[in-house]
């Protein structure tokens, strides 16, 4: 496109930007010349009073009802920035991170035993399989004063689908790394919990003879503060309900039999244990607060 001789040119388009400040189109198509036409020379007269420029006229006021007329909004500048931004609105909430749960504070000698239906806890439920601590967990964590999650080894080992690597076709190394995983998950998720008000309680087939691999590990994914507890009932209790149990979480009664055995090392060990062989769900769980109540006043050295 040519442009006629003596129109400004255009200032180069800038990307993202509309026509420069300071080029018109009129600039760009020049016509006839605008104004007023020259007057003709007169003969001097008298002088005039200077006139004065006209007041400006008066608005109406408003009537007393029905819309008032537009008025456009100021242009934004020093004093007047213009609207303000209206608020985002996301949904994001910030949550304190999680970090190892601490050991609980000791109450004085004076103070009365602590009330651990309105504490915040993180109890973990050792047991053999067939000891009732998925069933005793999800009643203590469902009748409590306070907000508490139960969080399942065995339910987030399974979260793996395809791959899984059952124990019960023989424990290897494949089992062994989905149960460490499951168990740093676990702890992880304690930890977000507990920084945010909520108890929780594990659930773990942990062994006596493998410290490191069971209470130490643990620990260090939850914290010292992790206050542990064995059910442990009689053999013919966790034969019968492991009987009643189907899929990847029923054993035989060999593997049943062995685990217990293996349990009995808790004896001795300084934590706490309950028998629950003759005692019902909710009778397990009140004892179950009795006994953190102990814990909580002295915590175990473990």
């Amino acid at each position: 496109m040519q442009h006629p001789v003596g129109s400004p040119l255009p200032p180069p388009h800038q990307p993202g930007h509309g026509p420069a400040l300071g080029w018109s189109p009129a600039a760009h198509h020049p016509g006839p010349p605008q104004g007023p036409a020259p007057v003709p020379p007169q003969a001097p007269g008298p002088p005039t009073a200077p006139r004065q420029a006209p007041a400006p006229p008066r608005q109406a006021p408003h009537p007393a009802s029905g819309p008032a007329p537009h008025q456009p909004a100021p242009a934004p500048g020093p004093h007047h920035p213009g609207p303000a931004p209206a608020s985002e609105t996301t949904g994001h909430v910030a949550l304190p991170p999680g970090g190892p749960v601490a050991v609980p504070s000791v109450p004085p000698a004076t103070a009365a035993a602590p009330d651990p239906t309105t504490t915040t806890l993180a109890v973990l439920l050792i047991g053999p399989a067939g000891a009732g601590k998925t069933s005793v967990a999800k009643y203590w964590a469902d009748h409590r004063r306070v907000p508490t999650a139960h969080i399942s080894l065995d339910d987030v080992r399974e979260w793996v689908r395809s791959g899984f690597a059952d124990p019960q076709t023989g424990w290897n190394e494949h089992s062994e790394a989905q149960y460490r995983l499951a168990r740093r998950t676990c702890g992880f998720s304690a930890r977000n919990f507990l920084a945010n008000g909520i108890s929780c309680i594990l659930d773990d087939a942990v062994f006596p003879d493998r410290p490191v691999v069971g209470l130490g590990g643990w620990k260090r994914h939850v914290g010292p503060g992790l206050l542990p507890v064995v059910l442990l009932p009689g053999l013919d209790i966790v034969l019968e309900r492991n009987a009643e149990r189907s899929g990847n979480r029923r054993l035989t009664d060999e593997e049943v039999a062995r685990i217990h055995g293996r349990m009995a090392g808790w004896y001795g060990s300084g934590l706490p244990i309950i028998d629950n062989s003759q005692l019902d769900i909710p009778d397990t769980a009140h004892l179950l607060d009795e006994v953190l109540s102990r814990s909580i006043a002295s915590p175990p050295n473990w």
